[in-house]
């Protein structure tokens, strides 16, 4: 029949994007395109594309004889290991994937169609931004997006994967999503470009300097993993999906698991004699998460706080450590941002905390005080005391001043706090508090350093271990450290139906 092979003809066309010659080009920068990408994400045969047909509407500065079925963006749904998500992937081989009023459109229906069904969001972004033939249709298209983003957030998943260009007011949806995937070398992100970076600051700087995977891995934050390549990406993408629920409705989804011998010997010989002494917080966390479970979050991003996703006997949890192997594991302002976010990303999905605590305080100086550690350091107290999950702490060794309150001490909050035998708890270190408390003392003998050093000792056996606040019931159990793992089994066991209800509010005014 002609119709039928009319609509064979439309579907091909559409499936071409743009063009054979600009596949090869996209191909040719070691990308893959729009339709590549979806097939890599999604179950093999699960995917059911809307909106193929789609054409912009344009008749300004002759768009109207270039028109391309789909309109630079590949929209749908199907299945990723088996559960319903959206999907949305942008086409650079269509107007450089551009934004126009369909475009949009076709964006915003899959979103409607997520906060629907409950069901995650996942953008394939790859742009040049908004499509400038169309004025202020393309920056309302925009909107339109972000104020869905802005609805969806902490209702369903969304993860933002930058496979090339996202730049200008198109950083912002993914900024508001939840997680960002950027892969390094062909992918980029700035509000403004290189050369208006030249025009304004005469600042010379390319792309990959300014915006590129790297810089937001390591320098601002703004993207959780680079990843060596768009294969790599996607599968980080999905592996991401895995340790969470379909929606704040339900729980993440549980895995297999055999009970066993759960005693991990290995952890008695962590914590160095010397207590300044550094060691890996992730050695704790590899013996005490399920074997190979562990998925760090913002790696390269201040390193002196650690997160991530892991497993507990097959179940799902947020992990959120100070890194004694990074400026001693300090708290200061990237830190305690970093910490905030996930903690309340794993609030609001319904992902149990696990918090490890090594921190000798806040991160004195000019510099952290004048750009806001105060507003800063209280966004992670402020998101561990909102949280209503099950929150289990253990402290590996130190715990000191107002930094031991903000680790998810039981005074905010916490369901059950252990210590190791290792813990110091104190208002601060034994040598700068005998200094203070025995200041006319040390003044007064005959050998200054003698006398310090004998308070010292006199503040470190009072003070600088777990059982002064075992006593106040502040820790529930000092454990030997080697029965961490099944303590915290059997703890978040029995946390599992927790109920917390908050005061009646419209929403809470966290510091930003």
């Amino acid at each position: 029949m002609d119709k039928l092979h009319i609509l064979k003809e439309k579907t091909a066309q559409a499936q071409l994007g743009g063009g054979q010659k600009r596949i090869d080009s996209q191909h040719s920068k070691g990308k893959l395109t729009a339709r590549e990408r979806v097939q890599l994400l999604m179950d093999e045969g699960s995917f059911e594309e809307i909106g193929m047909l789609v054409t912009h509407r344009s008749r300004d500065f002759g768009m109207e004889k270039e028109q391309y079925l789909g309109d630079g963006v590949v929209t749908g749904y199907g299945t990723v290991n088996g559960r319903l998500v959206y999907v949305f992937s942008q086409d650079f081989t269509v107007f450089g994937g551009s934004l126009s009023e369909t475009h949009a459109e076709k964006i915003c229906k899959i979103m409607d169609l997520a906060m629907q069904n409950g069901a995650p969001v996942i953008g394939l972004n790859d742009s040049g931004g908004a499509r400038i033939q169309e004025g202020v249709v393309s920056l309302g298209g925009y909107a339109d997006i972000f104020y869905r983003n802005v609805q969806a957030s902490g209702v369903i998943p969304q993860l933002s994967a930058i496979m090339g260009p996202c730049a200008g007011g198109a950083v912002y949806s993914p900024a508001i999503t939840d997680f960002i995937l950027m892969v390094e070398h062909s992918s980029y992100m700035f509000v403004t470009g290189p050369n208006v970076v030249k025009t304004v600051t005469h600042e010379t700087v390319t792309s990959e300097e300014l915006g590129g995977a790297q810089t937001h891995a390591q320098k601002s934050g703004v993207t959780h993993f680079a990843c060596e390549n768009e294969v790599a990406c996607i599968e980080h993408v999905k592996q991401l999906l895995s340790y969470m629920p379909q929606n704040c409705e339900e729980d993440a989804p549980v895995y297999p698991y055999e009970a066993g011998n759960e005693s991990r010997p290995a952890l008695n010989n962590v914590i160095p004699e010397n207590p300044n002494q550094p060691y890996d917080i992730k050695e704790v966390i590899d013996q005490v998460a399920d074997s190979d479970s562990f998925l760090e979050v913002h790696k390269d991003y201040a390193e002196n706080i650690v997160v991530g996703f892991a497993r507990l006997a097959g179940r799902s949890i947020g992990i959120v450590a100070n890194q004694p192997a990074a400026m001693a594991g300090v708290l200061d302002i990237n830190s305690s941002k970093k910490g905030a976010r996930f903690v309340r990303f794993c609030d609001a999905f319904n992902i149990p905390l696990l918090v490890l605590v090594d921190v000798p305080g806040f991160l004195p100086g000019t510099d952290q005080e004048w750009n806001g550690i105060i507003t800063n350091g209280a966004k992670l107290l402020f998101a561990l005391s909102e949280a209503t999950v099950p929150k289990v702490t253990v402290i590996t060794r130190k715990a000191y001043g107002g930094a031991y309150d903000v680790m998810n001490s039981k005074h905010i909050g916490a369901d059950l706090n252990y210590a190791w035998p290792t813990a110091e708890i104190a208002v601060m270190g034994a040598k700068g508090a005998a200094e203070i408390i025995f200041k006319k003392e040390i003044a007064e003998a005959a050998d200054h350093d003698a006398k310090w050093k004998e308070k010292e000792m006199e503040y470190t056996e009072k003070f600088a271990n777990p059982y002064g606040a075992a006593a106040r019931g502040f820790i529930d159990e000092v454990i030997v450290p080697d029965t961490t793992r099944e303590k915290l089994i059997r703890g978040f066991r029995m946390l599992e139906n927790k109920v917390a209800r908050m005061p009646r509010k419209k929403h809470d005014n966290i510091p930003l």
